[in-house]
């Protein structure tokens, strides 16, 4: 056996010690999971409730649990907590169909040991089943979080960019480190910050958000470091700034690109040495303020240019938080949005708003420069104009039907071959594994080492497979 095949036979045998268990109410999104795990050795079982889950769990031990959120007898965040109670041991990964911020900060918050979102890369997956088995740290809960709207925020979305920015927003919330976020203008950068702060522990301390861009560069140093009496024309009595008025809470600095390099030797001393010195005095006062930087400039690009202290930038990206551009997130993410920011419209006016799938489809096709601030702006003007409470592409603001991309010619998904399917017609756990082999195959175009890959096993467990399926034909 070569070096890649020992390797591939010594990860399934370790995979068959870890017992896995899938909870989702679906059947397709339960099988989904399953026969990946099962074919890459895993000693899988798979409920179809959280209350079926939490019962066979107190009889038998789990090393990792994959549970949907939203279920209709007890939710994913419930077998959470209950796991957390008398399994802390067992490694917790949320998946849901319906991804935000919230559900994100909610799950890391009761303890699960990761997030993922519907649709999902099986590949990702199997890599996160894999580092959860192998985790050795127990994670700690902590105490139950109040109930709100879970799309609150409007940062929804499946695409793994904003997922991957969920999770960092979750973990960021339980430190005080010093976080950069990163993103074009109207991608929900003080959203973020305002749900860091919410969700940490100076929760009940202010939050101060500040324009650096809005403000003149002595404007800015004395609202931030404030004066004293007399310090220049019209200080008529001293003044804290608003670190000092900030003291014990959040305060979130947009648009730091375009700051002066005067303007960053005074922010980076704060970040150093925790005080300030109002303009005028010598007297350095003490403070103690998170500090949560944003730009929609990359700001290495202007360290490499020297527009920007690197001392700075290393000091404000101790976690770094980047969030992608609408125009890249995909169909799926516009049209949840839409539906989010018709819901919201609703909620405001008190009238219900339909939308066409023609202007789901069209949305789809727009750049969207302005991001997710110019897609709700869109909505609530088609929502104000449209008749019959339906949205139809003549709702819409022209320049948005005019910059439309064409309309796509159908075409399969990359990698799949028409005729195979996999849940259309509800087959049996051992038609799906047949299918889902066969997938693979076709993706490998029928290159069985490559396959076994792709799948996780044995290049000969393959064959053995194979076989087997012919020979019961």
């Amino acid at each position: 056996m070569n070096t890649v095949e020992e390797r591939t036979g010594s990860n399934r045998k370790e995979n068959q010690a870890t017992r896995i268990l899938v909870v989702d109410d679906e059947r397709g999104a339960r099988m989904a999971l399953e026969i990946p795990l099962r074919l890459s050795g895993y000693d899988v079982v798979a409920v179809s409730g959280g209350r079926e889950a939490i019962a066979l769990a107190q009889g038998k031990k789990f090393d990792v649990v994959l549970t949907d959120i939203y279920m209709p007898d007890l939710n994913g965040l419930e077998v959470v907590r209950e796991f957390r109670r008398f399994s802390p041991e067992t490694r917790i990964i949320a998946v849901t169909a319906q991804g935000s911020l919230e559900i994100a900060m909610q799950a890391i918050e009761e303890g699960a040991f990761d997030f993922i979102a519907k649709p999902f890369n099986i590949d990702e997956v199997m890599d996160l089943v894999k580092r959860a088995a192998g985790h050795s740290d127990t994670p700690q809960a902590t105490g139950p979080v109040d109930e709100r709207d879970l799309s609150a925020s409007g940062l929804i979305g499946h695409s793994p960019q904003l997922v991957r920015a969920f999770k960092l927003t979750a973990h960021a919330a339980r430190t005080n480190a010093t976080v950069l976020i990163e993103g074009e203008s109207g991608t929900g950068k003080e959203l973020i910050a305002r749900a860091i702060h919410r969700h940490s522990s100076r929760a009940d301390r202010p939050f101060t958000a500040v324009n650096c861009s809005a403000m003149t560069e002595t404007l800015l140093e004395s609202e931030l470091f404030g004066y004293t009496k007399g310090s220049f024309t019209g200080a008529a009595s001293d003044r804290a700034g608003l670190f000092e008025s900030t003291d014990g809470g959040t305060i979130f600095l947009d648009e730091l690109g375009g700051t002066s390099q005067s303007f960053q030797a005074s922010l980076l001393r704060v970040l150093q040495e925790k005080e300030v010195r109002r303009i005028g005095s010598r007297e350095a006062r003490k403070i103690d303020v998170r500090v949560i930087g944003a730009t929609n400039i990359n700001l290495e690009e202007l360290v490499n240019r020297g527009d920007f202290r690197p001392d700075l930038f290393y000091r404000l990206s101790v976690l770094t938080i980047v969030l992608p551009p609408l125009r890249e997130r995909g169909a799926d993410d516009i049209g949840l949005l839409a539906h989010h920011f018709l819901n919201k419209y609703a909620a405001e006016h008190g009238d219900r708003i339909q939308i066409s799938q023609e202007v789901i489809d069209l949305l789809a096709r727009y750049s969207w420069p302005g991001n997710v601030r110019e897609l709700e702006n869109t909505i609530e003007h088609a929502g104000a104009v449209c008749s019959d409470r339906l949205i139809t592409v003549k709702d819409l603001p022209t320049r948005i039907v005019e910059r439309a991309g064409p309309v796509a010619t159908a075409s399969f998904q990359a990698g799949i071959t028409p005729g195979i399917t996999l849940i259309d017609d509800r087959p049996s756990l051992a038609e799906l594994e047949r299918r889902y082999v066969q997938l693979v195959l076709s993706e490998a175009d029928g290159n069985k080492s490559r396959a076994a890959e792709m799948l996780g096993i044995d290049r000969r467990t393959i064959y053995r497979y194979l076989e087997s399926q012919d020979s019961t034909e």
